[in-house]
């Protein structure tokens, strides 16, 4: 498998935190954005790889096409960070064999079904059922907005959400 660095939900995709501190800190210098809708809109794709700091790669790919790509060999020096805008593709990734060890959940805002979950982060019931997923799997899920935050684990607003 590549070697991925940091698997984040974040619905804003590439922004000001992975831009300037989540990239800088893991040194990566490959950004894979995995999202359907967003790979089938070429003007999206163009301005998500301009958001790119100066040296790193981005590519724009649907859940199918990221499954292989992501278990092809690692590249030597390559550091991948994989965003997408919910848990559910994570699930989907995980599903299809990808050996993903965790899963960050950054900003995932307000809308349509979603409620609030833990922080930032709002998650609608498939969402919920995808981390319960992910979690019964043993992959590690948590909320960490920034490196230099602690990470917050998602067992108790888990089990939170399941009695709501």
């Amino acid at each position: 498998m590549r070697n991925v660095v940091l698997a984040r939900v974040d619905d804003r995709l590439i922004h000001g935190e992975v831009v300037s501190v989540w990239t800088p800190s893991l040194s990566a210098n490959c950004i894979l954005v995995v999202d359907d809708g967003v790979a089938a809109d070429k003007f999206n794709v163009r301005v998500l790889k301009s958001l790119a700091p100066e040296g790193v790669k981005v590519f724009v790919s649907t859940t199918e096409k990221a499954v292989s790509g992501l278990m092809k060999d690692p590249v030597p020096g390559e550091k991948v960070i994989v965003l997408t805008k919910s848990p559910t593709t994570y699930a989907d990734l995980v599903k299809a064999g990808v050996p993903i060890k965790e899963v960050n959940l950054g900003g995932m805002g307000i809308r349509g079904e979603r409620k609030p979950f833990i922080k930032n982060v709002a998650a609608d019931p498939a969402e919920i059922e995808a981390i319960e997923y992910l979690r019964s799997v043993g992959v590690h899920v948590y909320y960490q907005l920034v490196p230099e935050q602690a990470l917050i684990e998602v067992d108790e607003a888990l089990a939170k959400a399941k009695e709501e």
